[in-house]
């Protein structure tokens, strides 16, 4: 990583991840996906300034989508890629730490963004570069979803919303929760069911939904989405370690808990992490033996949502050169991205944490 003007608290180098999953794979189209996505961007007028538009486009938004979902319609891809970048704006704004950022303002903005989803023309929010850009985006996703398909978006987006509400009433009470409130409901931001669903729209697939609300495909996707937060924890623990409070993630629940500094509490949040994903690949091995062709592909979409976010993230100038310590993102910045050959705990029982524990009841022993 180019040499930052502060250092990191969790040391020089980030851990190894081990992820035996296919990795490095991206779109064949994801150019055009982002030139036309960056156009989008530019006609709404989403970034106020250059500088913003600069912060804007380090998230790498379609790099992120093009990794997670490496094939399919392309039309469907940029539509989540746009979404993503949209998203990241209102994400920068929830993690600002301004004081006008409290916990009512995240939970009023929310209800009037899925109330929008849910019905473009309410009118619930105000008039300006980011609402217009919204309501495109709606308007779009109602014609290309199906109904139900659009019902699994908006619970997505519920998803996202509350643990973002959930984590701002954390920082406005000056808290760090304990670790199993944390794996319970921190990683709702990550907004898993969010992405995930533009992965089935992207390959034309539609799982009937008691295979997708199963118990055991409903565990599975929870795992992908806890490490893939674990990840993002330690990948953007720089970008928001001048806030005070401490921004509630992975690594300060654990090192407040076992009273450790951030470095230290770094291989207590791998080996939970690598637990999970222990857990992630038995599943999906379980569930794969005698899956039908769409399921094996939304168990691959699990897959490439898990290894893509990884190579996404190591190359995001977001979270490589991060604005609480350079003016401007520094585009060629990146991590130093390492493979684990073997997990960082052996034993494939379940942590004592009860909100992960039931995840292991869907394998048999």
């Amino acid at each position: 990583m180019t040499e930052s003007p502060r250092p990191s608290r969790l040391g020089t180098r980030l851990p190894p991840f081990y992820c035996p999953l296919e990795r490095d794979l991206l779109h064949p189209e994801a150019k055009q996906v982002e030139a036309r996505a960056v156009e989008w961007l530019d006609a709404f007028g989403v970034y106020p300034d250059p500088v913003e538009r600069a912060w804007g486009l380090a998230t790498h938004s379609a790099d992120f989508s093009c990794r997670i979902i490496p094939d399919g319609d392309v039309e469907a891809l940029l539509l989540f890629a746009e979404w993503n970048y949209w998203a990241n704006a209102v994400d920068d704004w929830q993690d600002s730490g301004s004081d006008e950022v409290g916990t009512g303002a995240v939970v009023e903005h929310g209800a009037r963004l899925l109330r929008t989803i849910e019905d473009p023309g309410v009118s619930v929010l105000p008039d300006g570069p980011m609402t217009r850009a919204l309501v495109d985006l709606v308007g779009r996703t109602h014609a290309m979803l199906t109904p139900y398909e659009l019902r699994r978006f908006v619970e997505g987006t519920r998803d996202w919303l509350l643990g973002a509400a959930w984590r701002a009433a954390q920082a406005e009470a000056g808290t760090m929760p304990g670790l199993n409130d944390f794996v319970a409901m921190g990683p709702l931001a990550n907004g898993t069911r969010f992405s995930l669903t533009w992965s089935d729209v992207a390959r034309g697939d539609r799982l009937p939904a008691d295979v997708l609300c199963s118990p055991a495909v409903t565990a599975l996707t929870d795992a992908a989405g806890f490490v893939v937060s674990a990840d993002n924890d330690l990948f953007s623990y720089d970008k928001d370690d001048h806030l005070v409070p401490q921004e509630v993630n992975l690594v300060n629940v654990l090192a407040h808990q076992e009273n450790i500094s951030p470095a230290e509490a770094v291989p207590l949040a791998v080996a939970l992490r690598d637990r999970v994903m222990v857990l992630f690949i038995r599943l999906r091995a379980q569930l794969e033996a005698g899956a039908d062709g769409e399921l094996r592909r939304h168990l691959a979409a699990l897959e490439h949502y898990v290894a893509g976010s990884i190579t996404w993230q190591s190359r995001a100038p977001r979270y490589a050169s991060p604005r609480n310590r350079y003016e401007l993102p520094l585009w060629q910045a990146e991590f130093e991205l390492r493979f684990a050959d073997a997990p960082a705990i052996a034993g494939i029982e379940p942590p004592d944490l009860p909100a992960l524990a039931s995840w292991w009841q869907r394998v048999p022993g």
